[in-house]
């Protein structure tokens, strides 16, 4: 089992010199710094909204910026229920994002289909895209998403990250509440 040690300012070096490993300080701006591209597809837009909002405050995570453009986020939030029309466009949405990217998929209709088993709906966002969180609910609440970017983060701080930049990453999903 390898150890990840972070080493950060020692002021007992001359010099003020700061001394890391590549993979920590990368994936600290990488999880301090994850911009949410919101697939807003039904009701669980309106919480990822709220979680937007003064009262949950996403900003304190450092995802304040929501991009509307595939090509300025790191992490599609796929929020609400995926039908077959719009499977095509949330898969082309995600190839257009550049790497390293994160899928999050919020609530029982973007996870497993939820309750509409027709012929109209896709049975999971997973089916399409890889996902790296799953987080639970009809509707979830604020809470669980930004429990969900919070393991997200988690994850991100994980990844070899300096190895990862030339070579695509493994896809390991998580899911919210799990022990990580």
């Amino acid at each position: 089992m390898a150890t990840h040690t972070e080493f950060a300012y020692n002021s007992k070096v001359e010099g003020e010199v700061v001394v890391s490993q590549a993979d920590a300080v990368i994936n600290w701006v990488r999880c301090h710094s994850v911009w949410p591209m919101p697939m807003g597809l039904a009701c669980c837009a309106i919480e990822l909204m709220a979680a937007g909002g003064a009262r949950f405050d996403i900003s304190r995570f450092g995802m304040e910026v929501m991009r509307f453009s595939p090509r300025q986020s790191d992490c599609m939030i796929v929020a609400g229920t995926v039908t077959y029309k719009m499977a095509e466009v949330v898969r082309r949405i995600y190839e257009q994002m550049a790497a390293p990217k994160w899928v999050v998929a919020m609530g029982a209709c973007a996870s497993t289909g939820g309750m509409y088993r027709s012929y109209a709906v896709l049975q999971g966002v997973d089916r399409i895209v890889p996902v790296d969180v799953y987080i639970s609910g009809c509707p979830p609440r604020p809470e669980a998403l930004l429990d969900g970017m919070m393991l997200l983060q988690e994850k991100i701080r994980r990844e070899p990250s300096a190895r990862g930049l030339l070579h695509p990453r493994p896809n390991e999903p998580v899911a919210v509440g799990a022990k990580v």
